[in-house]
């Protein structure tokens, strides 16, 4: 899949400010919209598809029904007490969101310039500069819009803001190895290490994520490895092991393996875009599980294990 984006605007969906999951120190995560896999269990849905996406919060709307009047295409219809948003006739325009006084209808997925970005992350450097944190490029995949996230990285680093990649490694090594070239510090999914897995639930073979690790591996970067713990997907003790051994074996200088537990939060964001999740009602797993998949991990040899997340309370 080639990447998209020009130099000078991106598609952004989020930018979250004081995040503290996605690299060290307090940081501000940008979210590019665009993502080349297909998870089943993805967090971020709304940083899937490379479009601009229209959601509807119900516990906002006051029934005042200026949205519909507003969309010129009629993609908007009151069923009983819900608002439904006919997706074959959005387009996400827009015109419905300033109609709304509530504001409870949003495009997801904003043209921004790399100056626009700028002046926000720069509203927190002294935050990074007191916790040693900075700037992650996360998604979604910001290396489907390599172009800007390669105009954004260069303006940050002119501005001494410590810089974060993170990628699920999906993309062409010629996309991403510019975006590596610019990080201080890479963030690398490794979801499944079972080709036919990995292949069914992200879309995507598994040699072009490990390749891509390779290449990483060569260029020295500093690099977090880390695998999503996901029931009846990828939380299986053979699974972690096989991550552990890659990273013994491939990659030994790795500064750290994390294991990020499944959380179902995301549940409002899949009903918002309209889609069905199966792991809507997946109950969390429990700190002995997490910490067990942990203690697998050392076992195997790699250093610098954790894991991160909320876990079931149970008792």
């Amino acid at each position: 899949m080639p990447p998209t984006g020009e130099e000078g605007t991106g598609l952004i969906f989020n930018i979250q400010r004081h995040s503290t999951e996605d690299g060290p120190g307090l940081r501000t995560t940008v979210f590019f919209k665009g993502c080349p896999m297909r998870c089943p269990w993805c967090h971020n849905p709304e940083g899937m598809r490379p479009v601009p996406e229209l959601v509807w919060y119900d516990v906002r709307c006051i029934g005042f029904k200026g949205c519909l009047k507003a969309c010129p295409r009629q993609a908007l219809e009151i069923k009983g007490d819900r608002l439904a948003i006919h997706r074959d006739r959005c387009n996400a325009c827009g015109m419905c969101v300033p109609a709304c006084p509530a504001k409870a209808l949003e495009v997801l997925g904003r043209k921004m310039t790399v100056s626009e970005v700028v002046e926000t992350v720069l509203r927190d450097r002294v935050f990074y500069e007191k916790s040693g944190g900075g700037v992650t490029l996360s998604g979604g995949e910001p290396s489907m819009q390599a172009g800007f996230a390669s105009a954004l990285m260069q303006a940050l680093r002119k501005e001494g803001i410590p810089l974060a990649l993170d990628t699920c490694g999906g993309m062409s090594w010629s996309a991403l190895r510019p975006l590596i070239d610019l990080t201080d510090l890479v963030l690398l999914d490794l979801k499944h290490m079972d080709e036919e897995k990995h292949l069914r639930f992200t879309g995507l073979p598994l040699r072009q994520v490990l390749n891509n690790a390779r290449q990483i591996g060569r260029t020295k970067k500093p690099l977090w490895i880390r695998t999503p713990i996901i029931p009846g997907y990828t939380a299986e003790e053979d699974n972690v092991r096989a991550v552990a051994r890659f990273i013994r074996s491939e990659l030994p200088w790795v500064e750290r393996y994390e294991l990020l537990a499944f959380t179902n939060v995301s549940v409002k964001k899949y009903q918002r875009l309209d889609r069905d999740w199966d792991l809507g009602n997946e109950a969390l797993l429990r700190k002995e599980e997490m910490e067990k998949l942990t203690d697998l991990a050392r076992a195997e040899g790699v250093q610098h294990v954790c894991w991160s997340g909320i876990t079931r309370l149970e008792g």
